[in-house]
This record gives C-alpha cells, sequence and structure tokens, in this order.
C-alpha cells in the first residue's frame, strides 16, 4: 500500500532536505518506487539535493495550473530508475498552491510509486499545513539542542491539532563523543523529551558537506552519515536493526574518560 510521508521540521538549517533526498534514494536503492515531492514554493532545494538542478522544466506549481501534465514534471534519477522528483516552484508562495489541488496530485503520486517523500517547508506557515492535510505519516528532523526540541514541539502540538499520527523522529548532527561524555543530548533523551518513537540518528559527519558541494546525496559518500541513513531506511520499512551504543572517549592512560 502506498504511503505519503511528510518530513518536517519545527526550525530550519535541521538538514530535513538533506534527509529527505538521502532517504529517497535509499529506498529507491531498494528498488521501491519513490517519489521526492519539494513543497517549500519559492525555496526549492531537493532538485540541488539531488544533482537535477539543470533538468527542470516543469514544476508542481505547473502542474496544479494546468500548464503541464505531472508526468513531464517528474524528473527521473539518473543513478536509479526507482527515484523521481517533483519539484517545487522557484517563484511564488505557499499560497499559490491549493490544498484541493495538492491533495490531488499527492493521490495520483500514490498510485504510481509506494513511497511520496513530501520536503515540507520549516516552520509552521501554511505551506507545513497545507502539506500536513495530505500526509499519512509525519517523519519529524531534530537536532540535539533546546531550540530545535522546543519548535518540533509545536509542530508535535499542529499534527495533533489535525488529529494526525504521532510523528516518527529522526535526530541529526549528533556529535556520539559528546554524548557519550553527557555533553549533548542522546537521541533517546531527546525522543523522550518529545514524547515519540525514535527512527535513528545521523552522526555529525564532513561527508556531508561534500555532497552538498557535489550536488549528490550524503549516500553516495561513504561515511558514518550514509551508514545510519541506510539502517534507518532499514528501520522506515520495518526491519529491526539495533541502534548504535555510544562509547566514552579513552583518557590520557587508555582508560574510558
Amino acid at each position: 500500500m502506498s504511503q505519503a510521508w511528510m518530513i518536517a521540521s519545527g526550525k530550519g538549517g535541521v538538514g530535513k532536505s538533506t534527509i529527505t533526498a538521502a532517504l529517497a534514494v535509499a529506498l529507491a536503492r531498494r528498488q521501491l518506487q519513490t517519489v521526492a515531492v519539494d513543497t517549500d514554493i519559492g525555496l526549492r532545494s531537493l532538485d540541488m539535493l539531488l544533482g537535477l538542478q539543470n533538468q527542470i522544466v516543469y514544476d508542481v506549481i505547473d502542474v496544479a495550473n494546468k500548464d503541464c501534465k505531472l508526468k513531464y514534471a517528474l524528473v527521473q534519477y539518473p543513478l536509479s530508475p526507482s527515484l523521481s522528483l517533483l519539484p517545487a516552484s522557484q517563484l511564488g508562495t505557499s499560497g499559490d498552491l491549493d490544498p484541493d489541488v495538492m491533495g490531488r496530485i499527492v493521490n495520483k503520486l500514490k498510485k504510481r510509486f509506494s513511497y511520496v517523500l513530501m520536503d515540507a517547508p520549516a516552520g509552521l506557515e501554511r505551506g507545513v499545513t497545507n502539506t500536513m492535510q495530505h500526509a499519512d505519516h509525519t517523519l519529524l528532523v531534530v537536532t540535539p539542542d533546546d531550540v530545535s526540541i522546543r519548535d518540533a514541539e509545536r509542530v508535535i502540538a499542529l499534527l495533533e491539532h489535525h488529529h494526525k499520527p504521532r510523528p516518527m523522529l529522526l535526530v541529526n548532527r549528533v556529535i556520539p563523543a559528546m554524548v557519550a561524555d553527557g555533553e549533548m543530548y542522546s537521541p533517546q533523551t531527546v525522543a523522550n523529551a518529545l514524547d515519540i518513537p525514535l527512527l535513528g540518528f545521523v552522526p555529525e559527519d564532513r561527508a556531508v558537506l561534500t555532497a552538498l558541494q557535489r550536488h549528490h546525496t550524503v549516500m553516495d559518500e561513504e561515511g558514518p552519515a550514509r551508514d545510519a541513513l541506510t539502517r534507518i531506511s532499514q528501520r522506515f520499512l520495518g526491519e529491526y536493526v539495533p541502534m548504535p551504543a555510544f562509547t566514552r572517549r579513552r583518557g590520557w592512560f587508555g582508560r574510558r574518560g
């Protein structure tokens, strides 16, 4: 059965779009028909993250305005025939996309794809509400700090207000050594604070910056972030994959600090 997921965050800058692109690639590599939908009207980014910025002809607003058919706006990811992108428009605002029209677009996508991953705008503006209405589930991306956690609480409250299921949690930019030494919230601590289930965490990794500079996803750069997102994609599909443990750093004489 097809599923539509909203990838959301309370605040910007937590890596939500990077996670969306990587998760889409990971699912497509499992031969699952996947489409990434950029719903951040005016600030599209998924095309750059997937290296498709030079292949965009039509976008979701063109489809909504009936300037083109949906199939012509979809851009296939060249490294995987199972992944497509429906880009956002670089012009206009979220108010230009009628919620009912967006609902019809999502329903059409669900008939063709197994997973519809909708990269929602950051914050709590109209674009998030419009995307939320047509999502079956939500993946909430948070960084392990008080500001991000507080803003995530507002997203959860908004989901509850619209009678949506409680989201799954992904904690991004975790520094394992700091967690082990008690200098950073652990992913499970963040999950407990928000009272939502933890899907996984992604460690801080220089490979993420390398991927951004090269206009491809984290899944194409060897490193701990790619390994973490592979495990997260497995849990996303219902597979049991244990969470890695946090090990304290060694002291001067080889003992655990």
